[in-house]
Parts: structure tokens; sequence; C-alpha cells
């Protein structure tokens, strides 16, 4: 097998899309893809599978390919058992075609070395073994096994599953996997991650789950900006390693970028400074030396633009960097509160269907941490939102303290207004929480500051923006205010992980009191040392 890729670019109407692009796989690689929502992850996919064609570049490809796509479209009628069907075809027939060469086999004429290669591609395949190993990655998966039910019954988390146990049952060649742990839970995700390791061929894996990314991936493509506009290519094993790598990097492009800043406004001056020699105080008095004043003033001009052409031409074209997290400085508490007193918190909270905790009390206080974990559909969202003071209370109480600021991230994300841009949108929010006593003028926050969207982003209609820069944006509001509390529900859903990593950090050192909610693995491994309120166990 094999899958080779070469300046592959690709573009939908009016914006590119992926640019550049060069790529190896061959049996034992395990390549993951990372880059912001928007970078072409997902494309890369499609033009590897032979499903898009490129703008220019070739793909070659060697073997048999399987995709795993994050949606899936449904024909009509299809069911759990037809989907498993279909997906062992190739192996059944593989089977059916051993089954009939021994059986009809000629010990005296008939060709040894064919059907020695026919049992070698049957044993390469495990096909007698296929039915079972479809029936295991179902069970560990957590997905449906009624072979009847209808696909189009599923949710799409429940149907992501059954493909990708048939997916995984098929062994084909190359296994193309786009965000396979978003639907799955911790013992899912420890199975597909064994299945990758044992993969005998190659693996392309498009993923923001940073463990799965340190436990699986032998390279990582990175398709965010570089300096040179191409996807960079980092050949070591794991993401601690890519991690270090990138960190470097960028730390060496912000700093080409800040020299040749420097340098440019040094040189713009010295420019400047040699054309306000033209001004009359060199010159001779008018009317003396006529001659001499305009040949000096010909000679100054000549070599001012000597001087412009020649530091344009040293002029090192530098792009600007991508943009770097500045996470405000957040107050713990307001004056004359009591350290004592929590900013917030709820009792015996119950909401009929989501949540119950009888005789639980939940506290944040000052400077507080809360890393709240458990199964979806356990409770998570809900009881931020109790907190929060957004969910309606069936049972129990909440208490929050005077001129307590909240900053909420919810999972589903703020609603998107019509026509408004990040700068209108801000604006708003920023009258609203005035006019509302809420923000306290001296503490706005502005949202350019943050680093989480540039002013062209900003300036654009929010519903033109990707789920990557509203989530950004969601972010930004809740830091508007400078809150004295954060309530984040997956805050790392949608966002790159050069970004998480450096929300994560900045969520440890703040003084502001968080609550985090999550089922990101690497985010409750680096806030482990935090409480932890575990729901539904």
């Amino acid at each position: 097998m094999q899958l080779v890729a070469q300046d592959l670019s690709f573009a939908y109407p009016g914006r590119d899309v992926l640019a550049r692009v060069d790529l190896a796989v061959s049996p034992g690689t395990r390549l993951g893809v990372v880059g912001e929502n928007g970078t072409g992850k997902s494309t890369l996919l499609r033009l590897l599978a032979g499903d898009l064609a490129p703008a220019s570049g070739t793909v070659r490809r060697e073997g048999t390919f399987a995709v795993v796509e994050q949606e899936m479209a449904v024909p009509e009628g299809l069911t759990v058992g037809g989907l498993v069907d279909a997906s062992l075809g190739r192996l059944r027939a593989v089977a059916a075609r051993v089954e009939a060469a021994t059986r009809d086999f000629d010990h005296e004429s008939g060709d040894l070395a064919a059907l020695g290669e026919l049992l070698a591609a049957a044993e390469h395949l495990a096909v007698w073994d296929a039915d079972r190993r479809v029936e295991v990655a179902l069970t560990r998966l957590g997905a449906c096994r009624d072979r009847g039910r209808g696909l189009a019954t599923l949710s799409v988390g429940q149907r992501f599953r059954v493909r990708l146990a048939c997916r995984l049952a098929e062994r084909s060649d190359v296994l193309l996997l786009d965000e396979p742990t978003n639907h799955l839970d911790d013992a899912g995700i420890d199975f597909l991650t064994g299945e990758l390791i044992a993969w005998r061929g190659g693996v392309v894996v498009v993923t923001h789950d940073r463990r799965l990314l340190d436990e699986v991936a032998t390279a990582i493509l990175d398709l965010d900006p570089s300096p040179d506009g191409r996807p960079v290519l980092y050949g070591q094993p794991g993401y601690l390693s890519y991690r270090f790598a990138k960190d470097q990097a960028l730390r060496r492009w912000r700093a080409r970028y800040r020299d040749e800043r420097r340098r440019a406004d040094r040189l713009a001056a010295v420019l400047d400074r040699s054309y306000e020699n033209l001004s009359d105080e060199w010159r001779p008095a008018k009317g003396s030396q006529k001659h001499r004043r305009a040949t000096r003033a010909r000679q100054h001009v000549k070599s001012a633009d000597r001087l412009a052409q020649k530091l344009e031409e040293e002029a090192v074209e530098v792009p600007v960097p991508p943009l770097a997290l500045r996470f405000p400085d957040l107050a713990a508490m307001g004056a004359g509160w009591d350290p004592g007193d929590p900013l917030v918190e709820v009792r015996s909270p119950r909401v009929d269907g989501r949540l119950d905790l009888p005789g639980t009390r939940v506290a944040v206080a000052p400077a507080g941490r809360l890393l709240v974990t458990g199964a979806n559909g356990s409770g998570k969202s809900t009881l931020l939102a109790a907190l929060a003071g957004r969910a309606t209370l069936d049972r129990g109480s909440r208490r929050v303290g005077d001129g307590v600021r909240v900053g909420v991230v919810a999972q589903e994300g703020a609603p998107v207004p019509v026509g408004s841009t990040g700068f209108d949108a801000y604006a708003r929010e920023a009258l609203d929480l005035l006019a509302s006593g809420a923000l306290d003028p001296d503490h706005v926050v502005p949202v350019a500051f943050l680093g989480l969207l540039t002013e062209e982003d900003l300036d654009r209609p929010l519903g033109e923006l990707s789920a990557g820069q509203r989530r950004r944006f969601d972010l930004a509001r809740a830091l508007l205010h400078a809150p004295h509390l954060l309530l984040l529900d997956e805050p790392t859903n949608h966002l790159s992980i050069d970004l998480v990593d450096e929300l994560t950090q900045a969520l440890r050192v703040t003084p502001a009191a968080v609550v985090v909610a999550t089922h990101d693995r690497r985010m409750r491994e680096d806030l482990a040392d935090w409480p932890e309120l575990a729901l539904g166990g």
C-alpha cells in the first residue's frame, strides 16, 4: 500500500483552502492532521480518498481505503445489519474464493503459487474472523448491535459508532478518520487507540484530541499558517514533541517579525530625515549661488531615492504571525467582600429529566476551582447552567454574591445576531451589561486585546465565521466584563489545540474562580489537581 500527495492544492469558489501539501503514508504510518477550523482538514481527507479532485498537485493511491467522516448520509431503508454486510462484503468474497479454490484445487496441475497468494491475502485480512471483529467493535464502541435497526432512527453519534466499528473490522490498507473521538466515551477511545496502534496499514486521523495524538501519531501535519505559507510536517512521534517543536518555531517567527518591524521603522525614520533635509534650513539663501543650490537639491533627492530603493531591496517579507491568547488580569473578588463567602452556590439542585443532586451543595469560593466530569447526559451542562442562573430549578436554591460578575461559555454557543459583526455584537453586549449594572466601565476588556480574533474577522458578520471563530467570540464575550467567576462548558469544542493549550494555562493561573465541565482527556489530566465533581457515578 502507498498514499502520496505532492504539491496538493484545493479551493472552493472564492476561498483557497489548501496550498502545497506534501505527505506520504506507508504501512506503520499514523499521521495526525491538526489545524484551526477552516484550514481544510476534512477537505484533505476527501482529497486523499479521491472524493474530491485537487485544483493542482497529485495524489497517488495503492491499496484499499476506508473513510470515516464526521457525518454520514443514510440511504433510505439501510439498517445496521445492511451496513455491516456491505462493509464485510469484500472479506466474505475473499473467504468464498479461498473455499472454492481449496475445494477445487488440482494437486497435480494446480497453480500452487496462486493458491498461496490467495491464502496469504485471506490470512492478512483475517477473513474468517471478520464477523467476530465487527461484533467486538460494536460492543466496545458502545454502538447499536441490533442488526434490524434502521440507521435513520439513530443519532449522529450512534451512526458514527456503527460505521467506525465496520471500518475497523474491514482491515483496509489505509484508514482515513475525521475527528473519531468526538462521539466516543473513554472506554470507546481506549479501544480505538489500541486498534490504531496495532493497525498494519497506514492511518491518517484528523483530530483535536491531544492525548490521542500523543498515544498514536508517528508524525503530525499542521495545516495552520506558517512563515512560508506551507503546511508543516512534524516528524517526531507524539503530541508533546510536536508541541515543543511548534512552540520553538512560533517564537522564532514572532521574533523575526518583531525584528523586521523594528528595522522597517528605523529605516523609515532615516528616510524621513533624509527628505526633511531638503528644507530651506540647509539651503543657501535664495538669490545666492542659485546653480549650486539646485545642484545640491537634486543630489540630495537622488541620494534619498537610492536609499529608499536599497531599503526596499533589503526588506524581508515576514508574514504576520498567528494570534496568541492574551488573557486579561481578572480579580478574585470585589472590595469589601468576605473571602469566606462563596461567589455562587446551589443546594440540592434538580431540573426535571436533566439533573438531580439531592442533599448536594455546590459552592464556588473566590479564586476557587472545580472540574465537573461525567458521561454524556449526566447533567454537566445543566449544573453549569444552574450555577449561571440560566436554568430554572424544579427543586433546590441558588444564591449569588452581590456584585459578582459571571462569565459563561455554553456548550452550544451563544445565539448569533443576524447580520451583526463581531465588533457590533461585542459593543451591544457591553451596552446591555452597562444598562443592567453588571459591567464596571473601568473594567471593560477590549475584544481586540484578547488575541482571539483578527480585526478583519471582527469586521465580518458573525454568521460568516467558522465554528471555531464563533467559539473564540463566545470566549471573548465571557471575558468582556472582567468576571470574578468563569463557567466553561466543554471549552475545547471547536478550538485549535494551540488555543486549548494557551487557555488551559491561563485558567490555571487566573485569580478569578473557574468551573470547567469537559470530556477532553488531556484537559482533565492538566486540571487533575482541581477539586472534582463526578456526576452520574
